[in-house]
């Protein structure tokens, strides 16, 4: 059988030339070698996509949120699409009033809600940029991103408000109104008039507009739609600006993507909106369900109690990171394994005669249609038995995780690859291919794609396994990063977006993500960390002389070797009556205790965030060197070499702290 190819060859590969390094061939979705799909006729902007689903399924029910009775999470209570439209235009007014005019900066801190999304659309319609302002960036990520992007109106959750408080005065040139999403207290009211910030509670604010009236403005496709700010590799978050093309662009792209495969979504879908919008990857999928006058019920902000929230939900469609979809395997291979010896045994024989067909070649659906109904019908109806279409994103899910839940959800399983900047979906696997486990599936029909190799990193475009840097081009890229034009230079060459990921393709025309250019990398839960930064802190701990941190996208945590300080050490030992040379005392579990303890002191200090404490560490004796391979000659990490001399110490680590 003739192997299938989802790409196609649109450019030659290019030589290296100039001190450039050489690329490989240019691709695109096979779908569309000839040129993308124009967009729709009239749709300018994200408003325009929402005003037209309000007119076309104005009784659909569009937001829902759980209804707290006496503490505990009952039934979704719903919005449909005309009532949002009419609480849009209410809020859109009180901006106004506020004195934003188009072009202005919203800010909005908090988690998934429908005020969220409300607040969204209010700046879709007024033409402002919508500036989510997004706490795991960092302590002092919400002050910076106030100042840096001139916000002068936040709506905020309400047990938010405080943080926002204490970036005044701070924020103050800026900062003139806060919106909360429910109540305000009297003291909150005070402590912000004191820096000149009026402060309103939901409904109050909606009442500002009352009477008076503010025409919507004409949009363009090239205006800025929203600002993201992302963690850099190091310093301050940047601001990622994405136009209302690049998110309609996406939306047409996934859309094709789907179509091709009668997949597409539509009216009848639910989504469960809990990751946050303050990230591409949600809001672009929200922005999607919207276009097609679907729902969207949220979460009740408890990640123990998700799974309550989907059985109530019953969504069609979940968006998930990697460590949700962990959580979720490992709460199900526990319920299995506990089910008896003989219940285990027909699952087990269920699962290898379901995978076996799907392996040949069957369609999930097809593949073993009795066992879904007698076996994994139960999986379904504990995921709310609607469920058709899962799609990871944001770090590798691994493929045991991956082949399981596609065999037992009776749902699509599929992981994607994007980035803020190139407005989330770049990547996306095909149902029912299941040689795609473990990729990113080919480009969507609105990206060219080539790769750059990376020589000193040993990857080569043009070899007969193409290893190289990613490189995306198309009108889903963002804008530039705000008031950061040199940034922007750095990653935009010739049009080509460098993302720093680096990618090998595969024969069909799939990618697979292999490596990070920069010395940043993500832990499954899709939290970045910036390795060398981490590093610099933790290196002011008294006891050690030199820190390696290691972490990766398939795990949730970070270890380290360390050498630690001889004197520091034996100092301890002597104070502690512990014997042994230095070298036994590296050996000893005390000694690894006593050098976490001082670590996690000092990332209490600093304000680390959870991720970012390290989980355990290897005490090395001997120092870092060159003679090991371990630095350059200038006394910098070559961290390949540190991974390839460790492995089995941090494979270790790992073990024995899972």
């Amino acid at each position: 059988m003739a192997e299938k190819k989802f790409i196609v060859e649109i450019e030659k590969a290019k030589e290296a030339k100039d001190g450039r390094p050489s690329v490989g061939p240019v691709y695109r979705n096979v779908l569309f070698k000839d040129g993308f799909r124009p967009l729709a006729q009239g749709l300018q902007s994200c408003w325009d996509m929402f005003c037209e689903s309000v007119k076309n399924y104005p009784n659909n029910r569009m937001l829902g949120e759980r209804e707290i009775v006496n503490g505990k999470a009952g039934k979704y209570v719903w919005l449909t699409y005309k009532e949002v439209h009419d609480l849009v235009l209410q809020v859109g007014v009180s901006i106004r009033s506020c004195g934003v005019e188009q072009g202005g900066r919203c800010g909005i801190y908090g988690a998934n809600c429908s005020n969220w999304v409300i607040s969204m659309q209010a700046c879709n319609a007024h033409g402002l940029y919508c500036v989510p302002l997004y706490d795991t960036l960092g302590a002092g990520a919400v002050e910076y991103i106030i100042c840096h992007a001139e916000i002068s109106l936040v709506f905020v959750e309400e047990n938010k408000i405080s943080e926002v408080l204490k970036t005044l005065p701070y924020t103050e040139k800026y900062l003139k109104t806060l919106v909360s999403f429910g109540n305000v207290t009297v003291e909150q009211k005070e402590a912000a008039g004191n820096f000149g910030v009026k402060i309103y509670s939901w409904n109050d604010f909606l009442l500002l507009g009352v009477n008076k009236q503010f025409d919507i403005p004409i949009k363009k496709k090239t205006d800025i739609c929203t600002i993201m700010y992302t963690s850099g590799t190091t310093g301050n978050p940047k601001g990622v600006m994405i136009s209302n093309d690049s998110i309609l662009s996406i939306i047409s792209g996934v859309n094709l993507h789907l179509e091709s495969m009668n997949e597409e979504f539509s009216e009848m879908d639910v989504y469960l909106s809990y990751l946050p919008l303050a990230h591409i990857f949600d809001r672009v999928i929200e922005e999607l369900f919207i276009s097609k006058g679907a729902s969207i019920g949220f979460w009740h902000k408890d990640l123990k109690q998700l799974i309550d929230d989907i059985k109530e939900l019953k969504p069609t469609v979940l968006c998930a990171v990697p460590r949700v979809l962990d959580r979720i395997y490992s709460g199900l291979v526990e319920k299995i394994s506990s089910t008896g010896v003989i219940k285990n045994a027909l699952f087990n024989i269920a699962y290898s005669y379901k995978l076996h067909n799907m392996s040949k070649g069957y369609k999930h659906v097809e593949a073993a249609p009795v066992f879904d109904k007698i076996v994994f019908n139960k999986v379904r109806e504990g995921l709310g038995g609607k469920l058709r279409l899962i799609l990871s994103g944001a770090a590798p899910l691994s493929s045991k995780v991956e082949t399981f839940l596609r065999v037992v959800t009776c749902a699509h399983v599929l992981q994607g690859y994007g980035l803020t900047e190139t407005c989330a979906g770049s990547f996306v696997a095909r149902p029912d291919e299941m040689s795609m486990i473990g990729t990113v599936g080919p480009p969507l029909p609105v990206v060219d794609v080539c790769l750059e190799s990376v020589p000193e990193m040993g990857y080569d475009a043009l070899s007969s396994t193409p290893r190289g840097e990613i490189c995306i081009r198309g009108k889903c890229l963002f804008s530039g990063y705000y008031k950061q034009e040199d940034l922007t230079k750095e990653v935009i060459i010739d049009g080509w977006f460098h993302t720093g990921d680096v990618g090998e393709w595969q024969h069909d025309g799939s990618l697979k993500i292999i490596d990070r250019k920069k010395n940043i990398f993500k832990l499954s839960q899709g939290e970045y960390i910036s390795v060398e930064n981490l590093e610099s802190i933790y290196s002011l701990a008294y006891n050690i002389d030199a820190i390696w941190i290691y972490g990766n996208s398939y795990e949730s945590f970070l270890v380290a070797v360390i050498n630690p300080n001889m004197e520091a050490l034996e100092h301890w030992a002597e104070a502690n009556g512990i014997a042994g040379d230095f070298n036994s005392l590296c050996e000893n579990p005390k000694a690894k205790a006593y050098v976490l303890g001082e670590l996690n002191k000092i990332g209490k200090e600093k304000k680390l965030k959870g991720f970012e404490f390290i989980k355990d560490v290897h005490l090395d004796p001997t120092p870092f060197d060159m003679e090991r391979d371990l630095l350059t000659p200038t006394y910098k990490k070559k961290r390949a070499q540190f991974f390839k001399y460790y492995q089995n110490v941090i494979d270790d680590l790992y073990k024995t702290n899972k």
